[in-house]
Parts: C-alpha cells; structure tokens; sequence
C-alpha cells in the first residue's frame, strides 16, 4: 500500500525536513527523500505513522529491511536507531568539523556502522565531502543539532 501525501507530509514535518539518521537537510539531496518503516512492511510493519520515519535515500538503501546491527565496539546485535523512541542526541555526536557522525552508545554504534553514516565502508567519503560543503554554506549541521564534539 502507497504511503497517502497526508501522512508523507505530516512525516516529513515531524522530521523537521531532516533524514532522521544522519540528519542531512532535504533541500540538500538531489533525490527526494522517502519514508521509511522502522519494522519493515516485509517483518509485518504496518503504515501506521508511529511506524514510519523520514530519511534519504542512502540511508533508507543501507537500512534496506535491517532492524538490528552489530555494534563494533562489543561485537554484540543491538536495534537499530529508531527516531519514534530513541532521542538522536542520546546516540550520535558530530565530529568537532561537522563531517562525522559518531555513535556514543551500542545502539549509535550499530546504526553508524550498517548505514554506513560516514561512508567509511562505500563511496570513499562522498558524504563527508557532501557536508564539508554543506557546513561551508551554513547549511550543517542543521539547527538544533547536538553540539559539535570539543
């Protein structure tokens, strides 16, 4: 079942026009952003609102149907980052020049690592090229981000 414009919109404002992974700016993608299922419609998730989440497109193809990831600290599954019951700020800090994500916690770690926040597995840093310019323009961080690690 199609997601209906209502609720594409009504996600897309609760987002703040943000991915509600790594925080990149909609206005600052060249494809549109798209809603995810935090439980994917193949594990039985529903379109319930509760249920879906705003995010690019590289992250919704890293995340594919992924709920769990293994933190590389520990070695251990963990959940994945869910923005319906999980605070970003608890999880995540940006590096002091704005290019990196860091995940501070299991579940930070985990999701950092199977989408492939930093492109530190694909792409040879695309991103955090993409955000050096970004952060040039006063475009990153987004306002109302977490601090900028010291």
């Amino acid at each position: 079942m199609a997601i209906n414009d209502f609720t594409r919109q009504s996600v897309r404002r609760r987002a703040k026009f943000l991915c509600e992974y790594c925080h990149s700016l909609e206005r600052t993608s060249a494809t549109p952003f798209t809603i995810d299922h935090l439980i994917p419609q193949s594990l039985g998730g529903s379109d319930e609102i509760n249920n879906l989440a705003y995010a690019c497109q590289r992250c919704n193809f890293y995340r594919y149907n992924f709920t769990t990831g293994i933190d590389p600290d520990t070695n251990q599954e963990v959940p994945l980052f869910n923005p319906r019951t999980q605070d970003w700020e608890k999880h995540f800090i940006w590096t002091a020049d704005g290019l990196r994500i860091l995940g501070v916690t299991p579940i930070g770690r985990a999701t950092c690592k199977r989408l492939d926040l930093n492109d530190d597995d694909h792409n040879q840093g695309f991103i955090q090229n993409s955000r050096q310019s970004w952060v040039e323009v006063g475009w990153h961080p987004p306002q109302g981000d977490p601090k900028l690690l010291s």
